[in-house]
């Protein structure tokens, strides 16, 4: 309870405070390609039910269609302000929105596409016991997770066998642990990664 009023309080004040930003940012995306301002993605949240998560839009218009994995910098569906979006994380303030309407939290393990979700164990479903999140403790440890499956041969299989696996572990210890407290430090952590990344 004291958790979601908190999500309710810092994502409406983030929107107000952020909203000549959000506006600027939708208009360049809108401009600087075909296909709108924003991106939205059915992922999988609490208890398993799918929900529609809003991003910036930073790929070019049928990009899913060629696979769910990106590669950072060489991945030419991204577009070029996307790129920058993907970089500073800037793709993600629509999903302020989401942490509004209960779908998702500040802080809590990042959702997944429901095609990566059905690989999960049953211990690692745990992770769907709680609200997704905007930031978590693998956001933070995998900021750059892009430029990892950059260098990997089959980005798809380095993810599904290596990544995906670690930033679960991760997500699971958050859920164990899980506390406004620990939540506090979570966003400070992803603050400051933010700013040395």
């Amino acid at each position: 309870m004291i958790k979601r009023a908190f999500d309710i309080l810092a994502s409406t004040t983030a929107l107000l405070l952020l909203l000549p930003l959000f506006l600027l940012l939708a208009l360049a995306v809108a401009l600087s390609s075909p296909g709108g301002a924003f991106f939205r993605q059915v992922r999988v949240g609490k208890e398993g039910r799918n929900f529609s998560l809003l991003k910036f839009r930073t790929m070019r218009p049928g990009s899913e269609a060629k696979g769910q994995i990106t590669v950072g910098g060489r991945d030419p569906r991204i577009t070029g302000i996307g790129y920058v979006l993907r970089k500073s994380k800037l793709d993600e303030l629509p999903q302020l929105l989401n942490v509004l309407l209960g779908d998702m939290s500040i802080v809590g393990p990042r959702p997944e596409v429901p095609k990566y979700v059905a690989l999960y164990s049953a211990e690692q479903r745990e992770v769907l016991s709680v609200r997704p999140g905007i930031t978590s403790l693998a956001s933070i440890a995998y900021i750059n997770e892009n430029e990892v499956l950059g260098r990997s041969s089959d980005p798809e299989r380095t993810y599904i066998e290596e990544v995906m696996p670690a930033k679960l572990a991760l997500d699971l210890e958050y859920v164990k642990e899980k506390g406004l407290f620990r939540d506090f430090k979570i966003i400070l952590g992803t603050l400051r990664r933010l700013l040395t990344a």
